[in-house]
């Protein structure tokens, strides 16, 4: 399974949304996780650096990729239950190579109309990829939504627009919470800091929104099952592609 979190428009919490996912299908559901940071600004990276100063949490793999890189994911994808794929906020050769080529494409927004403006122009890439690969599963996901009751209204227009595209919108959101910042900041996911709170539960709902799963439970028995499938083939680490790694 190959999940690419990107799309054009910066700022959106692609990073952290991919970092959350990831944590949420290794640490919950017993996937063995790959990250791929194309973003020159490394945040996922960085994360993971910093991931790696705390051997008490569940290891999370990440490796640098830029440009045409659709070989290096099919490659990654015969290692790993998941390849998640942090393409930054824009439209680049990484972002159309991993389109090329994943299950599932997840595309941050919000609910701010400099956002929305990018829906035109990412229907045009997701319609244009699909060609190559009509299995693709793309979706819409607004994020760091305004937590005031008043401002509700903004959310179910954002959705409305994109819907207007013909591309799945989740019904899912995340809102925005300082616990997102503090968590990224030292490595964790939300779900590691607050397991019970609202940001962990808005993360595992998305997470199982996308795969069409009903729980995490759900998830680590199709995960299990493709294991079991796959018998001969080595998961985890100590593989030659580590070499890559920026870590």
């Amino acid at each position: 399974m190959i999940i690419l979190v990107g799309g054009e428009k910066g700022g959106s919490g692609k990073s952290c949304i991919a970092q959350n996912i990831a944590v949420f299908l290794a640490r919950d559901c017993g996937a063995a996780v790959i990250m791929v940071d194309c973003d020159p600004q490394r945040t996922t990276s960085d994360w993971i650096q910093a991931r790696n100063q705390h051997p008490e949490l569940t290891s999370i793999n990440c490796v640098q990729l830029y440009g045409k890189i659709r070989h290096d994911l099919l490659s990654l994808e015969q290692h790993y239950d998941v390849v998640i794929v942090d393409c930054g906020g824009q439209d680049n050769l990484a972002l159309r190579a991993t389109m090329s080529v994943a299950s599932h494409v997840l595309m941050p927004l919000r609910p701010k109309r400099r956002d929305l403006k990018t829906v035109n122009h990412m229907d045009d890439v997701v319609a244009t990829c699909m060609m190559i690969n009509p299995k693709m599963q793309a979706s819409f996901v607004i994020t760091q939504c305004p937590n005031l009751p008043s401002q509700a209204s903004r959310i179910t227009e954002a959705k409305e627009v994109c819907r207007t595209y013909g591309i799945n919108v989740l019904e899912n959101v995340t809102y925005s919470r300082n616990i997102y910042d503090d968590s990224e900041e030292s490595g964790r996911s939300v779900m590691e800091i607050e397991p019970k709170g609202k940001a962990a539960d808005e993360i595992r709902s998305i997470a199982c929104e996308m795969l069409q799963a009903s729980s995490a439970g759900e998830l680590r028995k199709r995960f299990m099952n493709l294991k079991v499938n796959a018998m001969g083939v080595q998961y985890g680490s100590g593989r030659s592609e580590e070499k890559r790694y920026a870590m």
